[in-house]
């Protein structure tokens, strides 16, 4: 802190209008269940917590969604700093069959379509990850990921009503069970964490981090222009001067 304040220049600021506001959230793999009853995992970081709720910030018709909306359970699969192959295996991949034909009036599938996505059925192959069988709800859990809580959808909200862009909705969840690695559970306690030992992948604007200060990996995801994510996100131009 001492150092900031010795250098003037760090405290420099300038107004930006950002594209995206991913300040840095852990990177959670969230498996529903289609209607085959195969799980679908998808790589999101629009999630936080308080007390046992869990708000998740998602497409409106993002195949997780649809699927969590109709089955109301799901499974929060927090992947560690070292499972980057699995992460960019997942990025850009999608459980819905329907991005493939989608036209511009589709709002965020078409954005899919236009990035790249590509439909992948089996997303536990894709991304070399474990299933293991859940204990209160039907979604799989991945074995490679150090935490993983087992939920049930609580509630449901639309954002973005005031904008009028819609398409994106908060979901409130409640963990039923959790379940962690013997790795990074604190010596002595039957139900705590040790921070020491955990170490979460990041996602700060696109790209993946760990709690080191650097990148762990090049993301595949951040091969997307953050302007494309504009529209959106329903941020404004930054006025030319």
């Amino acid at each position: 802190m001492e150092s900031i304040q010795n250098d003037q220049s760090a405290l420099r600021q300038a107004t930006i209008s950002p594209a995206i506001f991913y300040w840095g959230t852990p990177v959670v793999l969230i498996t529903t269940q289609n209607p085959d009853g195969t799980s679908n995992i998808a790589p999101m970081s629009s999630a936080w917590w308080l007390g046992n709720r869990c708000m998740l910030g998602l497409g409106a018709i993002s195949q997780s969604t649809v699927n969590l909306i109709r089955t109301k359970q799901c499974v929060l699969n927090l992947a560690s700093d070292n499972m980057t192959s699995a992460v960019n295996a997942l990025a850009r991949t999608t459980g819905s069959p329907e991005i493939l034909t989608a036209e511009p009036e589709e709002g965020y599938k078409y954005f899919k379509r236009m990035n790249g996505y590509e439909y992948v059925p089996d997303k536990f192959g894709r991304a070399g990850l474990t299933p293991l069988n859940s204990d209160l709800v039907a979604p799989a859990r991945i074995a490679e990921c150090p935490a993983q809580m087992e939920a049930e959808l609580i509630g449901v909200y639309e954002m973005m009503q005031d904008a009028g862009t819609k398409g994106f909705i908060a979901l409130e969840v409640k963990v039923l069970r959790t379940h962690v690695h013997e790795g990074i559970r604190m010596k002595g306690f039957e139900n705590r964490i040790d921070p020491d030992k955990w170490q979460p992948m990041i996602m700060s604007f696109q790209e993946l981090y760990g709690l080191k200060g650097k990148k762990v990996t090049e993301s595949v995801l951040a091969e997307i222009s953050e302007e494309e994510y504009r529209g959106f996100s329903n941020a404004a131009d930054v006025e030319e001067i």
